[in-house]
């Protein structure tokens, strides 16, 4: 009942007057309590099929713990939702650096398209790919070597003791290789020691010597691997070398040439077809984009956003439903202080798409949260609960600040913005002079001594600011709410949509924005 809630402010004045029923309040409209997300663990298991999942790779050797938490967890579901629709072609928007279009290309086979705004955002994934092909190949030179050096010792230690199936062994590589869970395999496949070891006279086989072939086989490619795959799982297709042939090998078998061979033509027909597996592009995204104008060969595809900013994440949405070719989306959005609102200006601006409010729902009743309120949602309540407290002195500076700019220079409201002023300031004095100077303010009519009396002035009312700050906290999952299930109306008053739901995805105290939007036609 909601009137439980009525005495948390006063009925006259509209100030808070019980903190306790306000916090319990804040919870009981937060996500978590309203039951209406879907666990991740039940769509995982409806996408689920015949499919199985990759396994092995792990993305923590070139991303930090937040990104490689947020890439492992959205590409499983990704790649459930594309076997699930039977697509084969990925669309990262906000792509960034590519963290995700990466490990979604070279863990999962999918074909991906990145597209970013930010060309320096493209040029830089071009260019950190470009770094790690570099680094493969000392990888791979490296590898070839030990294990060429191992395979050798091996050969000279046991001459003709044993014969050697070779088949046996390159048809069960080949076999894993063949799967995409398993193209580090596929790669290792040429580095094998069976080269090492020359063609017995006798055919018959010794099955305990091929035994002991078979697990030192598998020791040399646990060894590469553990050294190789966290890097070639970000790799372009064109990054991976064809080593099928070697001049340093031994006369082989004829059953392992033909193997090789096969192995060999899948490996140019999957890069032929496959050649570039991710793309990144330059293009800004609004509601009426063109995907064809982007992207050439556009098929029936998905569209994936990992922390789409402000206004992309529902540009993103509006995309999905108008565009026949998208089957699914997997949206997780942030930056909620930038999204645009149809009501939080009185003038009025009919051609305009707003990224609030999507539902017609909420625009019959002409729903405004304004900036304060969106700035809020975008506040990590589970961090604070875990002791990640707020940054209380950098906004106790900046309050300051604005006193001091409003007084002293008459300056109510500015276009420039201050940024990350505080983490390269020594003192408040230093924060001061270096704001003023962004803001193209004459910090000369304000000395020192003036610039302390404000502080001091101020101080004793930090506490004040820190107990405010953290009622916001605890009130940004509700205007978080208002803005993720806005988003989930919207899909839900579309025609064309077989299923969607909100599923929260991440740890929200590593990733705060934690919800991902998906829907399928």
């Amino acid at each position: 009942d909601d009137d439980i809630f009525s005495s948390t402010f006063c009925e006259n004045s509209g100030k808070l007057i019980n903190v306790h029923l306000f916090a319990l309040a804040a919870k009981y409209y937060s996500l978590s309590n309203l039951g209406v997300c879907t666990p991740l663990e039940d769509v995982l298991e409806a996408l689920k099929g015949d499919s199985e999942g990759a396994t092995g790779i792990k993305p923590d050797e070139f991303m930090n713990n937040k990104k490689s938490h947020e890439v492992q967890v959205m590409s499983e579901l990704v790649d459930g939702i594309a076997n699930y629709c039977g697509i084969k072609q990925v669309i990262d928007i906000g792509s960034g650096k590519g963290y995700l279009s990466s490990f979604l290309s070279m863990q999962y086979n999918l074909k991906v398209y990145g597209i970013d705004s930010s060309s320096s955002n493209t040029n830089g994934a071009h260019e950190r790919n470009r770094k790690l092909k570099k680094h493969w190949k000392a990888y791979q030179s490296r590898g070839k070597e030990a294990l060429k050096s191992q395979s050798l010792e091996k050969a000279n230690d046991k001459p003709v003791e044993s014969e050697i199936n070779c088949k046996t062994i390159n048809e069960e590589l080949l076999n894993n290789a063949n799967s995409p869970q398993n193209q580090g395999q596929a790669i290792i496949q040429d580095l094998l020691p069976s080269c090492g070891f020359t063609e017995m006279a006798t055919r018959e086989t010794n099955t305990e010597a091929e035994d002991d072939l078979v697990t030192e086989t598998q020791s040399h490619e646990t060894k590469l691997s553990e050294e190789v795959l966290a890097i070639l799982n970000v790799l372009p297709a064109d990054a991976v070398e064809d080593f099928s042939s070697s001049p340093n090998c031994v006369e082989l078998c004829e059953e392992e040439k033909v193997q090789r061979k096969i192995a060999s033509l899948q490996t140019k027909a999957r890069k032929s077809s496959e050649s570039n597996l991710y793309s990144p592009l330059t293009s800004c995204i609004t509601a009426e984009t063109e995907l064809n104008d982007i992207i050439t060969d556009l098929e029936d595809c998905m569209m994936v956003g990992l922390h789409t900013c402000g206004d992309l994440a529902a540009n993103t949405l509006r995309i999905f439903t108008a565009k026949p070719e998208i089957k699914a989306v997997c949206s997780v959005g942030c930056c909620y202080h930038l999204l645009s609102e149809q009501f939080e200006n009185q003038e009025e601006c009919h051609d305009q798409v707003w990224g609030f409010p999507m539902c017609q729902y909420l625009k019959d009743k002409g729903w405004c949260c304004g900036r304060n309120a969106r700035m809020s949602a975008c506040l990590a309540l589970e961090r604070v609960a875990v002791g990640q407290m707020l940054p209380i002195e950098s906004l106790f500076y900046r309050a300051v600040l604005q006193v001091i700019i409003e007084e002293i220079y008459g300056v109510a409201k500015s276009d420039r913005h201050v940024g990350k002023t505080f983490s390269k300031s020594s003192s408040f004095v230093d924060y001061v002079r270096r704001s003023l100077k962004k803001l193209e303010l004459d910090d000369s009519k304000l000395p020192d001594s003036c610039i302390m009396d404000y502080y001091e002035k101020y101080k004793h009312r930090m506490i004040e600011l820190e107990a405010f700050n953290m009622l916001k906290v605890v009130l940004a999952p509700c205007i978080e709410v208002l803005i993720l299930l806005d988003r989930l109306c919207y899909l839900k008053e579309q025609e064309n949509i077989a299923w969607s739901g909100l599923v929260k995805l991440f740890d929200p105290v590593k990733s705060p924005r934690c919800y991902a939007v998906i829907a399928l036609k």
